[in-house]
């Protein structure tokens, strides 16, 4: 079984550039979303018409924002449940974490938020921090059904090998103390980083760029989009990658390869 995910970095226009044929292109059983920026109402009818596609949307709350957050999942199969407004008013009018079941096994897809406020002053990283306990609390929670996986945008580089340029943003939100240790709470709780444990010490692996100054084409990035399985989902893993190559969006694709049927 594949799964993938990729901030898309808005759905419409995802779409206009062709990319859901990467859908097929893909060998992908469940491809996750995030930042879709649209609601039900404005999907595109590309998606609508999908054949061989199941799609779920969790949007951001219009009183929110328009055009904000938004997660989103395609499946072959259709799931045996979908959870959306499980973590309380303050987060789910942010339409950041949606839940599929398949079988027994759980796949979210979750739009970590960004601590930068609208001035880039930080002050939301006290936010992001009370979702990521939010969401660690409720995940924690389907673990006792079955193996859970954890793929979004998580809006912080883990490690120093994480990013290009660490040392210059060690005030940056992304990349705070606080941020990192959060994560690393995650792992001590049994959370397993995907990739890392296929690719334990191998740098200059990236999953977003600036969309200036030819950060791409340098490869001067963030890995900040990750996979995360829980003790009991990691025992499945056979195979975690990145696909940087495939373009579409400032982020790319991630995925993992599962012995589950």
């Amino acid at each position: 079984m594949r799964i993938l995910s990729w901030n898309i970095n808005g759905l419409r226009a995802w779409v206009k550039k062709g990319c859901l044929d990467f859908l097929d292109e893909s060998d992908a059983d469940v491809v996750c979303v995030q930042e879709t920026r649209v609601t039900e109402e404005q999907l595109p009818k590309e998606v609508r018409e999908l054949d061989g596609w199941k799609f779920h949307l969790f949007a951001a709350s219009p009183e929110v924002k328009k055009g904000y957050s938004g997660v989103g999942i395609f499946s072959k199969a259709e799931p045996d449940e979908v959870q959306t407004d499980v973590l309380g008013t303050e987060f789910d009018q942010e339409g950041r974490f949606l839940v599929a079941r398949f079988g027994h096994l759980s796949i979210a897809s979750i739009y970590f938020p960004n601590g930068s406020g609208k001035n880039r002053d930080n002050s939301r990283v006290d936010y992001k921090l009370d979702f990521y306990r939010a969401a660690e609390e409720h995940l924690q929670g389907l673990i006792k059904s079955g193996p859970v996986l954890v793929t979004g945008d998580l809006n912080t580089a883990h490690k120093s090998i994480d990013l290009a340029r660490p040392k210059g943003n060690e005030d940056t939100s992304g990349f705070l103390p606080s941020e990192r240790e959060e994560i690393d709470r995650w792992i001590s709780l049994g959370w397993v980083d995907t990739f890392r444990s296929f690719h334990p010490n191998e740098p200059e692996h990236y999953t977003w760029w600036r969309q200036w100054g030819g950060a791409r084409e340098h490869n001067v990035g963030w890995r900040i989009d990750y996979i995360l399985a829980s003790a009991n989902a990691s025992a499945l893993l056979s195979d975690a990658f990145i696909l940087p190559d495939v373009l579409g969006s400032d982020h790319c694709p991630i995925g993992v390869d599962l012995n589950y049927v």
